[in-house]
Formats: C-alpha cells, structure tokens, sequence
C-alpha cells in the first residue's frame, strides 16, 4: 500500500512519459459509448436525424508560462473546437488549436455524417465549406453576416394557416 499520500508532481512527472494519444483514444471509445445509450432520447425537436452544433471559445493562457501558444504580443491563448451531439449533450469531435486559428477551418477536420444538422454561427460562414456538407448530404443552419450580398431565388410554397 501507500504509505503516504502520491504528489501531484510525482503524477505530473510520469504522465510527462506517457503517450497523450492513449488518452483520446479511450475518451473516443467513452463518446461512442455514451451516443449509443442517448440515440433514443428527444431533445426537444421532432427530428429523427442528428442535429449537431458546433462552437469554439477561446481559453486565455499567461504568456510566460506557455510561450508556445501566443496569441496576441502579451497573451497567450489555445481554442476549443467542439461539435455537440444534441441527443445526450455529447461531444462527438473536440479539436484544441492554435489561439489565432479561425474557426471556420475546423469544418476541413469534421467528418460529415449524410442526413445530419449542423447548427453553427456566423464565424463558420464560408460559402465552399457549406458547400462541402451540401454535397455530402448534410443539412446546415448558419446566421448571416451583416455585410453579405445575397438575394432570395425562390420561395417554396408554405401553408401559413399551419403555424
């Protein structure tokens, strides 16, 4: 047994050797074993296919202790991509990058599931991205910009005694 109790640092000094890979692997196992046991679950929609929202936030980091993730010329910054299953709540891709990463490339790294939603917001608008999950079969919900040039094509007719 222990005689007294473990120091963080002793903790911290042996996974400084441990492979971190080993840990997203079990975490990837954890996720495809938690959106098994939600798949079923409302979420208030009545929508039988996956709805998914995707956001990023910026984690502020001190500069001198992680001079390897600058971000601005006195701070220093990673970010947090992540796609949430809304069934569950369930993250189902997490992605830390650079601070000064846009968010919109994260949509290059997504695997797009056909018949799936993506709801995300304004800082995802790029039109041949969007295209991308167009042609993938994927369905995508988005705001628009202030400053974009768009006009509406057509309108498909609607019943408006429905609600």
């Amino acid at each position: 047994g222990f005689r007294s109790p473990v120091r963080r640092s002793t903790l911290a000094d042996a996974n400084e050797g441990r492979d971190w890979r080993i840990w997203a692997d079990l975490a990837a196992l954890f996720i495809k074993r938690a959106r098994k046991l939600y798949c079923n679950d409302s979420f208030g929609v009545d929508l039988d296919n996956t709805v998914y929202a995707l956001d990023a936030t910026t984690i502020d980091l001190c500069l001198t202790l992680f001079p390897w993730a600058p971000f601005r010329s006195t701070k220093a910054a990673v970010k947090l991509h992540t796609l949430l299953d809304l069934r569950g709540n369930i993250p189902t891709f997490i992605h830390i990058s650079d601070g000064k990463v846009h968010d919109v490339n994260v949509l290059d790294m997504l695997a797009i599931e056909a018949g799936a939603f993506y709801i995300m917001d304004r800082g995802y608008l790029d039109f041949s991205r969007l295209f991308t999950l167009h042609q993938a079969g994927a369905f995508f919900v988005t705001r628009a910009k202030r400053n974009m040039n768009a006009h509406r094509l057509y309108s498909a007719p609607t019943d408006r005694s429905s609600g």
